[in-house]
């Protein structure tokens, strides 16, 4: 990929991403935009990948298991006491230089696939209002699911900045979502019925693998200790929990899987900040393989980051077509609007 681009998606991932949330990134981001020798070094990511996120995860991936490196004692997730960010480039410079070979090895063998559990907090709600008009048990299709922690939002408990709990109360994963704006959704008490739940990734993550765990703790930013804390809980809980995880091509995989779902059932395919790495031929075929199943049976899609920013569904009752923007969403889940 061009070095301008890569400037420009740094440039971007400082401001609209990194900004407010991780000081840490925000000031590398910058600097690392103005890095003629880091930009090069990101020229080795493989395509369509986030690329800030994949390098950063790199980094932080090589600190996590060990290497040596002033560079660790600026991250929350490795001390206690992180020194003052305003300091910490030269120091990246210098990782990066000294282990160039590691951070290019990892960059091409791994992919940016977060488990962002909170952003369960949005489909809690989402869920709630398709099984409302279904009344059907809902038949879960999860692209992108890396590990799978979002096929498992029914057994998670979830808070609204009020006193009341909604979905599993017993559960060690508890929620924390905050609505934004005038609306509200019709949150049920208890989780609605899961019939079925199928993930597919062109990877698929292997929380039994060591290796494969601590990358997805590394594309957590440093100093999100909140998030470090329900990944690592909902992990506890996906390993007891048996899940059909297919690996391969989601889009190409779909009417297969479809085959399969018993007909009273409601299908419901999603994904949350993984269509930015869909072609646009993909994303074409993805619509109307789901149009298509549409016309005959009861289907839902609920999608963002296809072309923008915001939380899409689509779904098709009796073969006809509704299209709704739910609203807008924090891409870490802490915040969402509703519109439905």
């Amino acid at each position: 990929m061009d070095k301008s681009v890569i400037f420009h998606r740094f440039k971007s991932f400082a401001v609209n991403e990194c900004r407010g949330s991780s000081n840490l990134y925000e000031i590398l981001s910058e600097r690392t935009a103005e890095d003629e020798g880091l930009l090069e070094l990101c020229t080795n990511s493989q395509g369509g990948q986030p690329i800030p996120n994949l390098f950063f995860g790199a980094v932080h991936f090589l600190l996590l298991k060990g290497t040596s490196h002033h560079l660790k004692n600026f991250y929350g997730s490795i001390t206690d006491t992180p020194e003052n960010p305003n300091q910490c480039f030269p120091y990246l410079k210098d990782f990066c230089k000294k282990y160039s070979d590691e951070i290019i090895t990892v960059m091409q063998r791994k992919l940016v696939q977060t488990n962002e559990v909170r952003r369960c907090s949005y489909l809690y709600p989402s869920f709630c209002f398709a099984y409302e008009k279904v009344q059907k048990p809902l038949a879960l299709i999860e692209i992108g699911t890396s590990a799978g922690l979002q096929l498992l939002w029914d057994k998670y408990s979830y808070t609204y900045k009020t006193d009341d709990v909604y979905g599993n109360n017993d559960s060690i994963v508890q929620i924390n979502g905050e609505v934004e704006g005038r609306g509200f959704p019709l949150l049920r008490k208890n989780s609605p019925p899961v019939a079925s739940r199928t993930g597919i990734d062109l990877h698929v993550s292997d929380l039994n693998d060591p290796d494969d765990f601590l990358w997805l703790k590394a594309l957590i930013w440093p100093e999100h200790n909140d998030r470090r804390e329900l990944f690592e809980r909902a992990a506890n809980y996906a390993t007891r929990n048996h899940l059909n995880l297919i690996e391969g091509d989601g889009v190409a995989l779909l009417p297969e899987i479809i085959k399969e779902i018993p007909k009273d059932s409601a299908i419901i395919v999603f994904h949350t900040h993984v269509a930015n790495q869909f072609s646009n031929q993909d994303k074409l075929m993805l619509l109307e393989e789901i149009r298509n199943m549409g016309k005959e049976r009861d289907t839902f899609h609920l999608y963002n980051n296809m072309w923008d920013g915001e939380l899409h569904l689509d779904y098709y009752l009796d073969g006809n077509e509704h299209n709704f923007i739910v609203g807008e969403t924090d891409s870490h889940g802490r915040w969402f609007t509703w519109n439905l």
